[in-house]
């Protein structure tokens, strides 16, 4: 039965809640007073409920009323959201796919910055880790976790991967270490924090420890992560609260290195050839806002 109602009815419910007066809806819709009572009282008898409780001129909503107008009103406002990009005149909507990682530590102030330069463009950001929803073609950039290609996007290098293991500077001193002399080897009698691996090309600490000092882990045994956390940006924040040794990814945690919030320990590190690249559709053309945005993050790689 509910499939048969009116969607211009739940427009002027809408306007009924909103002005709690049918007069002033119905100018609202240019529709007559009458009008609205008349597709009110057709919504009424289509639910079985009364909607509003009438006391002379005074309107107010029923229980069920009110639930009704709060479920329209979300209803609604996700309808006006949706079709904000086809209206004539509205601005570019850009939409940009990234990690969480690269969202959280990296993208995020490059992407208020351009929002205050470019008022007019307006940006989504896709935040997923699944590389098939990262390269999906939905989307008008993207940032990939990548060797440098792919079938789908020409890729531009954003981010190299050099790993190296990183501590708040409290964690330090209350450990007593001298973060210029560490060696791998002292890794193991520490707070070792990790995440999981969700791209099987993704280095945590046992294989980063494998790789730079295969001798040494080859006569005991490998150490095993104090905190393990379920996405990268979650380890970095518990090393840059003292909790422990985190693998950092030195371009990506640039700003962190910077101002001192994190201190790279020892001077070993892996560059793993892998790393993050910007990504233009290769079989569709960018419109000029999107341009923009490309040159605009292709720019910033300097402050990173």
């Amino acid at each position: 039965m509910l499939a048969h109602i009116p969607l211009e009815a739940f427009r002027v419910f809408d306007a009924a809640c909103r002005h709690m007066n049918f007069s002033r809806a119905g100018r609202e819709l240019n529709i007559t007073q009458a009008a609205v009572s008349r597709r009110i009282k057709g919504l009424e008898d289509h639910l079985g409920t009364q909607l509003f409780a009438r006391a002379g001129k005074n309107l107010s909503l029923t229980p069920r009323g009110e639930k009704l107008f709060q479920r329209v009103r979300a209803s609604l406002d996700y309808l006006e959201e949706s079709l904000e990009p086809f209206r004539t005149g509205a601005g570019q909507s850009i939409s940009l796919a990234a990690s969480g990682s690269v969202s959280h530590l990296w993208l995020g102030p490059r992407l208020r910055d351009f929002a205050r330069d470019n008022p007019g463009v307006s940006i989504r950001l896709v935040t997923v880790d699944s590389p098939a929803d990262l390269a999906s073609e939905n989307n008008d950039l993207v940032i990939l976790y990548s060797a440098g290609e792919h079938p789908r996007w020409n890729l531009t290098p954003l981010l190299a991967e050099e790993l190296a293991p990183v501590a708040a500077p409290g964690y330090i001193a209350r450990k007593g270490l001298d973060p210029a002399t560490l060696a791998p080897a002292d890794l193991a009698g520490l707070d070792l924090i990790d995440y999981e691996r969700f791209n099987a090309n993704w280095i945590s600490f046992r294989p980063w420890l494998e790789r730079v000092a295969p001798e040494t882990f080859r006569r005991r045994p490998l150490p095993r992560p104090h905190l393990t956390f379920s996405t990268y940006a979650l380890a970095i924040d518990a090393a840059r609260s003292g909790d422990g040794v985190a693998l950092g990814s030195l371009d990506l945690i640039a700003a962190e290195l910077a101002a001192g919030t994190l201190v790279q320990l020892g001077g070993t590190s892996l560059v793993t050839g892998y790393g993050y690249h910007l990504g233009l559709p290769k079989f569709r053309t960018a419109p000029p806002e999107v341009l923009m945005l490309h040159e605009s993050l292709l720019a910033s790689r300097s402050a990173a």
